[in-house]
């Protein structure tokens, strides 16, 4: 009776156990961004990466990037860009396509184009394509409505998702006129504005989005040392996760 009773309590444990290994298990997306300054300005990624800790799905960043790069220029090969040879490498569940910020105003037609061969190509490789909606120039603010149309239209054509990025920043300055997502130049993001961005690409691939984050970010060196990648006031990190759970 007793051997019996002995077997079963460890079985019992042996199930607890397995079960909150299960709980603790995260699910793993490899995201590729590929695109210019406007994702790698303030580490956008490795933010999208470390928010991600708090939530069902880790996403494992990577990214392709030159300052200025349009969308052709991925595909041509151009500013030593290897996009192509990362999207067909076949290693990435979710790729980011992020375009020149004039081109949907300015350049529509070759935007539209190299979007549905980007997005192809992404298809071809077995990950999902998705475009990253940017945001108007802080001094052409009216720019918003045309850039989130020419994205629709694209993501109609190409059959390809949407982070609606630029759509979560007219929202925060609705909501709080003051706030200071932008740098000087009024074009690239401030840490704040690259934090929003990050929330916004979370959201979209999670599903879900933590209630609150540390005020700061680390990373760890090739030299095994912590390095504070991030930092800023906790009532703004609060204001960018309400922003992005209501968008």
């Amino acid at each position: 009776m007793k051997v019996t009773k002995h077997l079963f309590f460890i079985i019992f444990f042996i199930g607890i156990t397995n079960q909150s290994l299960a709980q603790v298990k995260k699910d793993t997306l490899s995201v590729l961004f590929v695109g210019n300054s406007y994702t790698y300005y303030s580490n956008m990624p490795h933010l999208v990466s470390l928010i991600s800790d708090s939530t069902k799905v880790k996403l494992i960043t990577s990214k392709s990037t030159a300052g200025g790069a349009k969308l052709s220029d991925h595909w041509n090969g151009n500013k030593g860009l290897k996009s192509k040879e990362a999207i067909s490498s076949g290693k990435y569940d979710i790729v980011v396509l992020q375009g020149q910020s004039k081109e949907a105003v300015k350049e529509k037609e070759e935007f539209l184009m190299y979007s549905k061969k980007l997005s192809d190509l992404v298809k071809a490789s077995g990950a999902k394509p998705y475009l990253y909606v940017t945001w108007a120039p802080q001094k052409i603010p009216q720019y918003q409505e045309t850039i989130t149309e020419t994205f629709q239209q694209a993501s109609k054509e190409s059959d390809c998702g949407l982070v609606m990025v630029g759509e979560a920043w007219k929202l925060a300055k609705a909501l709080r006129p003051d706030i200071q997502l932008f740098l000087p130049d009024g074009s690239h993001p401030s840490d704040l504005g690259a934090f929003l961005t990050a929330c916004a690409f979370v959201k979209t691939f999670s599903k879900e989005l933590p209630k609150s984050q540390p005020d700061r970010f680390f990373i760890t060196d090739s030299d095994g040392k912590e390095v504070m990648i991030f930092r800023e006031n906790s009532m703004n990190i609060e204001f960018c996760l309400k922003v992005i759970q209501n968008l």
